[in-house]
């Protein structure tokens, strides 16, 4: 019988990691666009739901750029080993928008003060900013990434699945953070308020045409 990730028992780990020179740098433009944005969410959002109900620790690995969605994925991860060359950032401000999943779970993570002026500024950090700030756990020389990534798989497999799903669990909890139910609050004013909006299809549209964006704040 073939189990789904979220019914197995005896995972200790899962890490995410990228081929190539960027970690990811989030869904295209165009995806953002007329009718293909809020099927493309939906089915965004899903991976972070499950991020939310698999049972064992997730692990991001970060080697190049983490950008918009490419970001989201990664801090939303339990913890986040990255190397000298990674970046971070959220530059959806830039073509008029904002990034949910980051407003649900940045906060929580750097706290309201640091969230507002990454979003709000839409600015990219290298990865000592990132590790200063908390999004990432250990900046790890490219050189000895493989060798510390197993020391710490092998610190997860020598321990309980149960109790570190349980203690993942808890940790969760404790930060009484629902991420369904953020989340879909997030998106009504995403898709009801904003992407209706004439500065959301102005900033999307100029990104296409390769012009700077020309706001009417309305």
């Amino acid at each position: 019988m073939h189990l789904t990730i979220r019914e197995e028992k005896d995972l200790h780990a899962l890490v995410i990691r990228a081929e190539g020179k960027a970690f990811s740098v989030g869904a295209s433009v165009e995806d953002h666009m007329g009718e293909k944005a809020e099927p493309m969410f939906h089915v965004f959002h899903k991976m972070f739901h499950l991020l939310v109900e698999i049972p064992c620790p997730t692990i991001a690995v970060v080697e190049g750029a983490a950008l918009g969605g490419g970001c989201e994925l990664a801090t939303f991860c339990d913890m986040v080993y990255a190397t000298e060359k990674a970046t971070f950032g959220q530059p959806e401000i830039h073509l008029g928008l904002f990034p949910p999943v980051s407003i649900v779970a940045f906060p929580w993570i750097i706290g309201l003060n640091r969230t507002m002026e990454l979003l709000l500024t839409g600015e990219t950090i290298n990865v000592q900013k990132a590790y200063e700030w908390g999004f990432v756990n250990r900046i790890v020389p490219s050189e000895q990434l493989e060798e510390t990534l197993q020391e710490l798989l092998n610190h997860l497999k020598n321990k309980s699945a149960l109790a570190l799903s349980l203690t993942r669990k808890a940790v969760r909890e404790a930060m009484a953070v629902n991420f369904a139910s953020a989340i879909g609050k997030i998106e009504q004013i995403y898709f009801r308020e904003l992407i209706p909006s004439k500065d959301a299809q102005e900033g999307l549209r100029s990104f296409v045409e390769n012009r700077e964006p020309v706001w009417t704040n309305a």
